[in-house]
Parts: structure tokens; sequence; C-alpha cells
């Protein structure tokens, strides 16, 4: 494990052996990270998440309490997920809980919105939102993200759906 001075590790937190975790990150109590993970710069893991093995999350995205991500994840620079559907400030919402499933890419700029699952191996393109829960291979994108295809397990080919001239 290789933890760069600048980052906050809160007590009671398991980082697993070979993960990186680099500039200005913060970790909070009850956090739990697999082995051989990558935590890009100014990350900010909350309370009680929990990341799988070789999972890759790039800069200054931030995972609040109430995501699971399985293993194999990658997670593009900038990416958001929320964890309260209605915020408020005055009132104290129940987290609704987010499941990233083993081997899904999200792209940069991405926002994931509460309580939703995405499936093995979907493939969510930069700048989406993402609203409802995806299917496993599906290739999502827009706002809000829809299917527009499938993708395999190693992500080398996909194939958008095809629409008739009517739609």
């Amino acid at each position: 494990m290789q933890v760069h001075e600048s980052s906050y590790i809160d007590e009671n937190v398991e980082i697993g052996e070979g993960t990186k975790i680099w500039h200005f990150c913060h970790v909070m109590s009850g956090a739990k990270i697999g082995k051989n993970c990558n935590i890009g710069q100014g990350c900010f893991i909350g309370k009680d998440v929990v990341i799988g093995d070789n999972c890759k999350i790039q800069n200054n995205v931030s995972v609040f309490e109430g995501v699971t991500i399985e293993d194999d994840v990658f997670i593009g620079p900038s990416v958001v997920f929320t964890n309260v559907l209605a915020p408020r400030a005055h009132t104290k919402k129940p987290y609704l809980k987010t499941y990233i499933k083993k081997g899904v890419t999200i792209g940069a700029n991405t926002t994931i919105v509460c309580g939703i699952i995405i499936d093995e191996y979907a493939l969510i393109g930069a700048g989406s939102v993402v609203v409802k829960d995806v299917d496993t291979y599906s290739l999502v994108f827009g706002v809000p993200a829809t299917v527009r295809g499938a993708i395999n397990k190693n992500a080398t080919q996909w194939y958008f759906e095809q629409k008739n001239e009517e739609g």
C-alpha cells in the first residue's frame, strides 16, 4: 500500500495490498478499498464505501456513502456519485445504495444518481447522467443516459443499435 503524505486516511479504514492513493485524497472511516487499486489525485471516498480489487479511480472523483464498487471497475476523472434523491440543507435523508458491478467503465464527468445498479461490464459514456439501472454489457450515454448499443467484456468492440428512419 502506498499513500501520498498529503492524503488523509481516517481511522478504521481497510486498504488492500498494492493499492496506491495519490495526492490530496480523503478516505473516511469504515471505507474498504481492495488490492491493487489506484485512487487518483483529489478523490474523496466516503464513510463505509466499499471498493473491490483492481479498480482505477481517476482524479477528482467523489464516491459518497452508500456506494459499493465491485472488482475491475474503471472510473474516469471528475465522476460524481450522489446518495440522496432530494437533498435539502435542513433535512437528513437516508442514503440510497448504489451498486457498480464487476468490470464497469464510467467515462469522465459522469454523474451517477443514487439508488441504481450498473450491471457487469457496462460502459457509460463521458458526460452522461445515469438516472436508472444499466444492464450487463450495455453501452449508454447522454443526458439522461440511454442505451445506445452493447459492448463486449474486454471493451474492444461495441455496436450501436440500428435505428430506422422513423425513430
